[in-house]
């Protein structure tokens, strides 16, 4: 005796799962398949993926400790005698230098994430958001050093 089985048809049913708020695919923690452009034909549109490389993590965290160097070595400028040129900051260090280290790192870390997120955007035919990043990083390294000559400058006329 035959047994007849049923099987269901599924094709036409959502099988996508809802998106939550928080996935830990969103920043990085968790890698997924999806590592660039997935398609030949899609060159031309943005890619958003769901796996940092190493070198991104670490291009971000480096600009983050950067301007956390930078927010130190401007308040051992301003108590040798340095000026604050940015004004927002200057209105920043004169209420609370807590409040200017806070505002100067949160800042950063939002700007760092934004350009995380979309480090595959072509700004222009050759450029990609991602290196502005390391534009970035690189500009960062060379303000620290200016900033450790005007502090040997500074040394050098006390002394």
């Amino acid at each position: 005796m035959a047994i007849a089985t049923r099987v269901s048809n599924n094709r036409y049913e959502d099988r996508r799962q809802s998106m939550p708020f928080f996935c830990v695919f969103h920043v990085g923690i968790k890698s997924g398949k999806r590592m660039g452009e997935r398609r030949m034909g899609d060159r031309g549109k943005t890619a958003y993926v769901d796996y940092y490389s190493f070198y991104l993590v670490l291009c971000a965290i480096s600009i983050l400790l950067l301007s956390a160097f930078d927010a130190f070595l401007t308040l051992n400028i301003l108590a040798n005698g340095g000026e604050e040129l940015n004004w927002l900051m200057a209105l920043l260090i004169e209420d609370s230098i807590q409040k200017f280290v806070v505002f100067k790192l949160a800042l950063t870390a939002l700007a760092i994430t934004l350009l995380v997120i979309h480090h595959h955007v072509r700004l222009v035919k050759t450029i990609r958001v991602r290196h502005i990043k390391y534009a970035i990083l690189f500009g960062y390294s060379g303000l620290i050093t200016y900033e450790f000559h005007l502090l040997e400058l500074a040394a050098a006329t006390i002394h």
